[in-house]
């Protein structure tokens, strides 16, 4: 439940701090004294759109925050799901500010988070019926909705939703392989060129780096077979020298004849570069006798890598990107080659699918029906309740199309008097029908819903006396299993109360300050004394303002 509301700078309340209990809370006060403003905080810490209007004036920005406690396992497991878990005290805290510049910053248990994860969490936990609420009332869209909550239809609905997903990418890929024929057989001529193009070209990763190499080496061949033949005749010798091998070893022998440990160590060193000068002789020979190099045709090269370069301006930049093209292009002529085969175990699939789709489709049906049944009964049972006894109220549910929520659609249908026949309920409810109507829908609702706040702004539009009375006593039985917060401008529901704040306004140094004060008994005698007359408290209203708030001490164990 909503335990705590902290608004600072929010229009004309520059510091408020609002303590809600359980069960049955109102908010009354003077016209313009701040009631909206209550609410307008409550709808901005629970994410909706905010205006930088709504900052009081000289100031640059403004806070709400709100503490919600006594969380309900269900509604807990559904905000686990944005990663958010109660603190110690099993609370959570969610604090908005809003800055002139547009800069806001929202948190929740400390963790920053954006305005759209606040609106889907919130759900779980302020239900808010206004003016806003009955325009969906009023919207046939929204009715089905109603029923599921009523049947508790989740489960059938992901169901059904699962096999209408599968179902519509069966057609996809049905639809997909149903090309023209004669396309059909030009692009199956286009893939079989392109693989025997690739696979002709005996493509290799590596070969074109390769290929540059061997050109490179192909071009200075003549040079290279020069300098390496010197290089061999300087470390091999000739008939008429001795070379650089030779000249080290009689070095090395000469130096072993010396009996010094020095010149061991110096002996040791000329035997390494022995070893290391060998080794290098041994490459230049073999690579001067290599014919490999001998037999490297430049032209042969040159074609080689204009035929690939060729090749990578269609089909990839690399050699691996054309590989990748042609295994790609084998897949696709295969698809096409078996698309037959495969349209035909398609068809088999969309047929088998459609009737488990009319199976699944026939239990939500059949669920709605009776929810709906169920749901008429105790909405038209509340309406009698609120002093509507002769109204007729049901869900009319038909078949259509199949849609991702169902087969069926769902209008809700009144008839305000005997005898009437039943419209669409947008075509009959006045604004006095219309609260008490919803009053009834949402009490209806309150056992299928896991929210444990419900707040009601303008409820009592259009309603006066028996009504007032009434619908006062609807509000009492919600608040029994529920948070209820009703903002109000009737005696007869402000006396119902276990909570009663009043907002009023003052205006100090040219300013105007509201405030929200938590009403002692005495002090409700006299609020619901003001709200009754509008003018001077006089005895009789005294006593009338109390005998109502006695009279609700009668309605304690609804």
């Amino acid at each position: 439940m909503l335990k705590y509301l902290h608004i600072e700078n929010i229009a004309v309340i520059e510091r408020s701090d609002i303590e809600f209990s359980d069960g049955f809370n109102v908010l009354t006060g003077e016209t313009g004294a701040g009631k909206s403003i209550v609410i307008d905080s409550i709808n901005a810490v629970l994410g909706e759109r905010t205006s930088k209007d709504l900052i009081r004036a000289g100031c640059e920005k403004a806070e709400v925050s709100a503490l919600f406690g006594e969380i309900s396992e269900d509604t807990l497991n559904k905000i686990a799901e944005f990663d958010i878990y109660p603190d110690e005290d099993g609370n959570i805290l969610i604090s908005r500010t809003l800055s002139l510049n547009g800069k806001g910053i929202i948190k929740i248990n400390g963790k920053p988070f954006t305005a759209s994860t606040l609106r889907e969490l919130s759900e779980f936990l302020i239900d808010i019926h206004g003016q806003h609420d009955n325009q969906a009332l009023l919207n046939p869209d929204k009715h089905c909705g109603f029923i599921d909550a009523v049947a508790n239809n989740s489960h059938l609905i992901d169901d059904y939703y699962c096999e209408f997903k599968k179902l519509n990418a069966i057609r996809k890929e049905l639809l997909s392989l149903e090309t023209d024929e004669e396309e059909k057989q030009r692009k199956i001529e286009l893939l079989k060129y392109q693989i025997a193009e690739l696979t002709d070209a005996d493509i290799k990763i590596g070969e074109i780096d390769a290929l540059k190499n061997q050109l490179k080496i192909a071009e200075t061949f003549e040079e290279t077979q020069k300098a390496l033949t010197v290089s061999d005749s300087l470390l091999h010798g000739s008939d008429e020298s001795d070379g650089a091998l030779i000249q080290l070893k009689n070095i090395a022998k000469s130096i072993s004849k010396i009996d010094n440990d020095e010149f061991k160590e110096l002996f040791l060193k000329l035997n390494e570069v022995i070893s290391q000068t060998e080794d290098i002789a041994a490459v230049i020979t073999s690579k001067l006798y290599n014919e490999e190099y001998g037999e490297l045709n430049t032209d042969i090269i040159n074609q080689r890598l204009d035929s690939l370069h060729k090749l990578m301006l269609k089909y990839g930049n690399s050699e691996e990107e054309m590989l990748r093209f042609l295994d790609n292009a084998r897949k696709e002529l295969e698809n096409i080659t078996f698309s037959d085969k495969r349209a035909i175990e398609l068809e088999a699939e969309l047929e088998a699918s459609k009737e488990r789709l009319i199976a699944l489709g026939s239990v939500l049906t059949e669920s709605r029906v009776n929810a709906a049944e169920k749901f008429k009964n105790d909405v038209c049972g509340i309406l009698a309740y609120l002093n509507m006894p002769g109204v007729e109220f049901f869900a009319d549910i038909k078949q259509g199309r199949y849609t991702k929520n169902g087969c069926d659609t769902v209008e809700f249908m009144i008839s305000a008097n005997k005898g009437e026949t039943p419209k669409p309920l947008h075509k009959i409810a006045s604004g006095g029908e219309l609260s008490r109507i919803m009053l009834a829908i949402k009490s209806a609702l309150s056992d299928s819903d896991s929210t444990y706040t419900m707040i009601f702004d303008e409820i009592d539009t259009g309603i006066s006396g028996y009504a007032a009375d009434k619908v006062g006593t609807q509000l009492k039985r919600v608040s029994r299993n529920r948070q209820v917060i009703c903002v109000t401008h009737l005696a007869q529901i402000a006396a119902m109360a276990d909570n009663h704040l009043l907002i009023e306004k003052e205006e100090r140094s040219g300013r105007t300050f509201t405030e929200v004060l938590a009403l002692e008994p005495e002090q409700r005698i006299n609020e619901i004394a003001r709200i009754m007359s509008g003018s001077e408290i006089t005895e009789n209203l005294y006593n009338s303002a109390k005998e109502l708030l006695d009279r609700s001490k009668t309605y304690e164990n609804l």
